[in-house]
């Protein structure tokens, strides 16, 4: 049995990895929770799963809690802290959404727990540190992303050394055929209207400027220790082929399945076994055309940015990626257009002082001033340059 901790268990991998516990009560039991602000659905969740302990960022709800629940409260990112490095836990589920992912990943680490990573920005932000600590403590990290996890078994039980390519797919989001006179007025329902598969507000809006795959190019480089230039990214509307790998003998691996998240959630739990899942079978005869294309780097240049700092390294994917947190929400709040989100990493980009190998304490520093900054650009209404 592995006993877990889910950070995040109320967003949507978060409650994906729940149906899955729920599905095979004898190979998992949980142990930690923990949510942002839905304390409504953590009760109901601490009430069915009976961890030891669960936490709520917010210490007004995380109090509440206490007056329903027989279990440890704790609150705030101390809290978040608390969960990751949880003792009775082996296995740690990072489904935060943004930076707020960063810490508790690098403590679940020091304190020897295996992760299943959802939350993108541990390894964008903090790709070196975290997979030097990873590696020092002998602990497995495995991906929950449909792409990563594509790229794990497309590489299971060949010579890293040999690979020639890693292709990531994207299904191009809502706007893969808008023209950039149309980006200039899309609004947030549109932004919100994802073709092929369902996730949050944040990574949905990340999916629509196509920064959700630079944020996995980043990843990519981490996990699998490949040049950037050996990471494309191809246009794959259907979202059937998830990721590809070719190698020196210029075969080709590809995995496949339909656009369900609770796949590589319950691989990365399971690996090296393979359990019965629930979702649709894919049929291929039913599939009547897969298409391919290039991405758009002018029309989407967040996908740019992020090969730019990813190459670059140090801090400056931090600055992208803490810009990038900051103008998603900002759009969804209508503060600024979605053209915006990309205008304003550019400039915090470009006004960066790099710091080559920063430790994680400076990492952290820099993603709290780049947030501050890009707020006050933005509540200042500075006009950005098209």
């Amino acid at each position: 049995m592995k006993y877990l901790s889910i950070l995040g268990s109320t967003g949507s991998i978060g409650t994906q990895t729940l149906e899955i516990v729920r599905k095979f009560p004898d190979e998992f039991k949980i142990v930690g929770l923990t949510a942002n602000k839905n304390s409504g659905l953590l009760l109901k969740q601490i009430k069915e799963f009976k961890p030891k302990a669960a936490a709520v960022m917010d210490k007004s709800k995380a109090d509440e809690l206490l007056n329903f629940s027989s279990c440890q409260i704790y609150s705030g990112i101390e809290g978040i802290n608390k969960i990751a490095a949880m003792n009775e836990a082996d296995t740690v589920v990072n489904a935060l959404v943004g930076s707020v992912g960063i810490e508790p990943t690098y403590n679940a680490i020091r304190n020897k727990k295996n992760i299943a990573l959802a939350n993108k920005e541990t390894l964008v932000a903090a790709g070196r540190v975290i997979m030097e600590e990873a590696k020092k403590n002998n602990v497995a990290l495995m991906p929950i992303d449909s792409e990563h996890s594509a790229i794990f078994q497309c590489l299971n039980g060949e010579n890293v050394k040999d690979v020639n390519k890693i292709t990531i797919t994207c299904s191009g989001g809502p706007f893969k055929n808008y023209t950039k006179e149309q980006l200039e007025n899309a609004t947030v329902q549109d932004a919100l209207k994802h073709p092929t598969w369902s996730m949050g507000n944040k990574i949905t809006i990340d999916s629509a400027t196509l920064m959700n795959k630079g944020f996995e190019v980043i990843e990519a480089h981490w996990l699998y220790g490949t040049d950037y230039e050996k990471i494309k990214v191809v246009i794959h509307p259907q979202s059937i082929i998830h990721s590809l790998v070719e190698f020196a003998d210029k075969s080709v691996i590809a995995q496949l399945g339909l656009p369900d998240m609770k796949i590589p959630i319950q691989y990365a739990l399971t690996y090296p076994k393979r359990f019965q899942n629930l979702s649709s079978s894919l049929d291929l005869a039913k599939i009547k055309i897969l298409e391919f294309k290039d991405p758009d780097f002018e029309k989407f240049p967040c996908l740019r940015y992020a090969y730019e700092a990813g190459a670059v390294g140090g801090t400056l994917p931090a600055v992208m990626n803490a810009t990038n947190e900051i103008a998603v929400y900002a759009f969804l709040d209508n503060k600024i257009r979605f053209l915006d989100i990309s205008r304003l990493i550019r400039k915090m980009m470009d006004s960066h002082s790099l710091i080559k190998n920063p430790a994680l304490k400076d990492i952290l520093e820099i993603d709290k001033k780049i947030r501050e900054e890009t707020r006050n650009i933005i509540e200042k209404n500075v006009v950005l340059n098209h």
